[in-house]
């Protein structure tokens, strides 16, 4: 059974009682760094966001169902207080307790369902190459980003385009999509750029970002770009566990040399994921 399914499994049978993102990487058999990357690249919400989503769904239809006493469902699952209940209640369906327990109607809540286990269709994957990548100094445009939002990532590319062989620096004619800074909650940022020899001579709008040398399991992507996404899945759902490697903290890399159309997005995209040595 791969890690998710292991992680849904645990999520749907304990998430009424106390449940913390440690205990979930445990029953997956994964570190929690790389149940995270797993986890939000094959849902697209973090662990723990699941977990409150999953938890607050189950409280709406108690109190659909009018449940006499609001504060005793906020301790059922989870909230220390009527306030804080409160808070995340209205944060995950723009309405109160009290107005839904009034309604009685579940009709216009988006409520979140438990994820299938079952097998999900598997994304073909090569065996990666296993290699020590070069230092490296990476230029380009940034921004922050989780594992539910990712939307902004394509404008970034937008805007590194028009500049992409004339930044100060630049060596070659390969971009690079970083993500680093990751975090457990699926919190990540992203710079799309181009290495630069230095950042000495770069004007101020440009982010930078040092590499360090790591060992990282080289993958490829073929096809069109938008499927990129279930190269990733198979990656951390699959291949890692597998292998018996362990994914490291580093920079993931996105590379795009000339076998990448641009214009047209297909191609071959190569993903290299940083490991423990």
């Amino acid at each position: 059974m791969d890690p998710i399914k292991k992680a849904l499994w645990c999520i749907e049978s304990r998430f009424a009682s106390e449940l913390s993102l440690d205990e979930i990487a445990e029953v997956s058999g994964v570190s929690r760094f790389h149940l995270s990357r797993a986890f939000g690249v094959a849902t697209g919400r973090s662990v723990m966001r699941y977990v409150r989503e999953r938890r607050l769904s189950e409280a709406a239809r108690q109190l659909a169902d009018g449940a006499p006493d609001i504060l005793q469902v906020a301790l059922d699952w989870g909230y220390g207080s009527h306030e804080a209940f409160t808070r995340a209640f209205r944060e995950q369906f723009g309405l109160t307790p009290e107005e839904l327990r009034s309604r009685r109607d579940l009709s216009s809540l988006a409520l979140v369902e438990p994820l299938s286990m079952h097998a999900a269709n598997r994304t073909p994957l090569a065996e990666p190459r296993i290699v020590t990548n070069k230092p490296m100094l990476i230029a380009g445009f940034n921004g922050h980003f989780s594992v539910d939002n990712t939307q902004g990532i394509p404008l970034l590319w937008q805007r590194i385009a028009p500049h992409f062989g004339h930044i100060p620096g630049q060596k070659g004619f390969i971009a690079y999509g970083a993500s680093y800074n990751c975090d457990d909650a699926g919190a990540f940022d992203y710079i799309a750029g181009a290495e630069v020899s230095s950042f000495s001579d770069l004007p101020d709008e440009f982010a930078r970002l040092s590499v360090p040398e790591q060992l990282c399991a080289v993958f490829e992507h073929s096809g069109h770009i938008t499927g990129i996404q279930q190269t990733f899945e198979a990656i951390w759902r699959d291949w890692l566990p597998k292998s018996g490697r362990e994914p490291a903290m580093g920079v993931t890399l996105e590379l795009m040399d000339e076998r990448f159309d641009g214009a047209t997005g297909n191609g071959v995209v190569e993903i290299w994921v940083p490991l423990k040595g």
